[in-house]
């Protein structure tokens, strides 16, 4: 089975978030299943540098008004095809904005290339390879299957991968008159409330749609999750799944990781503790016996941001101490700033994103802080369970889904990996928290928490075979 998958991401060569981490991983777990997957993506400057036998195989020369190529390499493990096109992605900023913060200009014909070429690929305009599937992630990559739809050429199955429908692609209605297609695609498949969203498209003209965990497919049946859009994947209910994201088992592995101050296993479970002494001297907090709570996470109102700010005191007044790693709302940073100033030696903060300490945080954290208002799957939770640091988790999405809550019945039954809570309020977060310290006090039940976490299986293995078997069923074979 062949398989076109394109994003505009891909880790590790570019990242800004968990789509990354998906399109990076899964065709590698893919390839034992039989399927032979070619991953899509820009060419931007991060990319292009990391290529190996990088071959032209296709030229686009007037590709929405720019000079562009396909290129074949490889990279990390993976097929690639690459459009290299440096007048849409030859930027000293990020995928999607400048270094003046602000989204590109021109971001609707930057992504309208990438799914045009994706389109064209499907269709066989590449020499000697044609997939008999295409798989798009969100809405940088959503017009592929609207350009399949509406061309004269044979139309292959499509599947959409929706991360987060916060995030529609919507772009002013003019943009539709230089897609080349038909007037009544716009009415049929783009027009949303008077814009044009790219995501819109997808949703309508792709074969099948997924999310990344099966509480988030419901939850954007609804209002409060579909961000406006709940009326039109309820249209396509019948098209739409769940599957919940894997983890980079390589790169998160506590026994090999190098990124942190002392290496263990479930079997040295103690030797944490290093890492726990290392986590404080990093944000010069006290290394003492109340547990440490770690937040890693963009600091917005969607990771419940605010809620951890107005709790920050009474966690410290618990006993506990918190570091947080992470950036975003202005507004947000201060806050949680200002809760460090307060606290110097029970709450540190660092405001750049840094993946090394990420894994440290991971490693030597009692646990880890998940108050998200909604999440369509999340890593973060999944990493923690795989370190030993104990997921306390808003009940939604992905998160509902991968942590199993330490009620009475969990725990009589050594299933328990961690908290959930619910509401996203003080309150709701006040409880949760008392529960974690009640539990984190009576040491044999934190411990089996934690190891129990750590055997939970949160590899790509399983997640790829259902993958495997959604694309059998739009290809007619299951």
């Amino acid at each position: 089975m062949r398989v076109l998958s394109i994003a505009s991401e891909v880790y590790p060569l570019i990242k800004t978030g968990g789509l990354a981490d998906v399109a990076g991983a899964l065709p590698l777990s893919l390839e034992p299943l039989g399927v032979e997957s070619r991953t899509l993506l820009p060419g931007y400057p991060a990319v292009m540098a990391s290529l190996q036998a990088a071959e032209t195989v296709l030229d686009l020369p007037d590709l929405f008004g720019a000079e562009a190529r396909l290129i074949s390499a490889r990279a990390a493990g993976l097929d690639l095809l690459v459009l290299d096109s440096p007048a849409l992605y030859d930027r000293d900023g990020g995928p999607y904005i400048g270094r003046d913060g602000r989204d590109y200009a021109d971001n609707f014909e930057r992504f309208a290339a990438l799914s045009l070429a994706g389109a064209r690929v499907a269709q066989g305009a590449l020499p000697g390879w044609q997939p008999d599937l295409v798989h798009v992630h969100d809405w940088q990559a959503a017009l592929s299957p609207v350009f399949m739809r509406y061309s004269d050429q044979p139309e292959i199955p499509s599947l959409l991968t929706i991360h987060n429908i916060a995030f529609q692609g919507q772009f002013a209605s003019n943009r539709f008159e230089g897609l080349g297609l038909p007037d009544h695609a716009w009415w049929e498949a783009l027009e949303y409330y008077g814009t044009l969203s790219m995501l819109k498209g997808a949703i309508v003209t792709a074969h099948a749609i997924n999310t990344v965990s099966p509480s988030y497919a419901e939850e954007i049946l609804t209002p409060e999750f579909g961000m406006g859009m709940e009326g039109l994947i309820a249209s396509r209910a019948d098209a739409l799944s769940g599957i919940v994201n894997g983890i980079d088992e390589k790169t998160w592995n506590p026994a090999t990781d190098t990124e942190i101050a002392a290496r263990y296993t479930l079997a040295r479970l103690a030797t944490r503790k290093k890492n726990r002494a290392a986590i404080a001297t990093h944000f010069g907090i006290d290394d003492d016996e109340g547990p440490v709570f770690a937040v890693i996470s963009r600091l917005t109102l969607q990771k419940g941001m605010d809620v951890l700010a107005d709790m920050a005191d009474e966690l410290v007044t618990m006993g506990g101490k918190l570091v947080i790693l992470g950036s975003g709302d202005l507004v947000l940073e201060r806050a949680l700033t200002a809760a460090a100033e307060r606290h110097p030696r029970r709450i540190g903060i660092e405001l750049v994103y840094n993946e090394p300490l990420s894994h440290l945080m991971q490693a030597g954290a009692d646990a880890i802080l998940i108050p998200s208002r909604f999440e369509p799957c999340g890593l973060t939770q999944l990493y923690g369970l795989r370190y030993g640091c104990v997921p306390v988790v808003a009940r939604t999405g992905g998160l509902n889904d991968t942590v199993i809550d330490a009620n009475a019945a969990a725990l009589a039954a050594g299933a328990a990996t961690g908290l959930q809570f619910s509401p996203v309020t003080p309150d709701g977060l006040r409880q949760a928290l008392r529960r974690a310290f009640r539990l984190y006090n009576d040491t044999k039940t934190w411990h089996q928490i934690q190891k129990q976490g750590m055997k939970t299986d949160v590899s790509w293995a399983k997640s790829a075979e259902l993958y495997v078997a959604l694309y059998q069923r739009l290809l007619g074979k299951g």
